[in-house]
């Protein structure tokens, strides 16, 4: 699981992986400038699809997907178990991913964090 928070001085959306998903995932912080952020949602149903090639990180099926996945010439970083909180979070022109699919304790209220930063 990650805690995401926003940083408006340094306009900075940051993930911090927390316990073993800082091992699973090969990261244990994200830093996103907020203007490669295009929004956020959540999102239980991408767990169903598919992950693509795993350049780094953990899969187990049905266990965790976590690190650095490539699928059709998009570069994604997934960190999640549990689906039901999954958030994903589109990123445009940003140097190391098109997007994020993370889990996190409160996803509604994560979305609603991140789009008010983007208001």
């Amino acid at each position: 699981m990650a805690l995401i928070s926003i940083d408006r001085e340094r306009g900075l959306l940051i993930a911090e992986f927390q316990g073993l998903d800082k091992l699973w995932s090969l990261k244990s912080r994200l830093e996103i400038p907020l203007a490669h952020v295009r929004g956020a949602t959540h999102d239980p149903g991408i767990a169903r699809e598919p992950k693509g090639i795993r350049v780094g990180g953990t899969y187990l099926p049905g266990v965790i997907t976590a690190g650095r996945f490539r699928r059709d010439g998009e570069r994604l970083f997934w960190d999640v178990k549990n689906p039901d909180k999954a958030v994903v979070i589109e990123l445009a022109d940003a140097e190391s991913y098109d997007r994020l699919v993370i889990e996190v304790d409160d996803p509604r209220a994560t979305v609603a964090l991140i789009e008010q930063s983007l208001a």
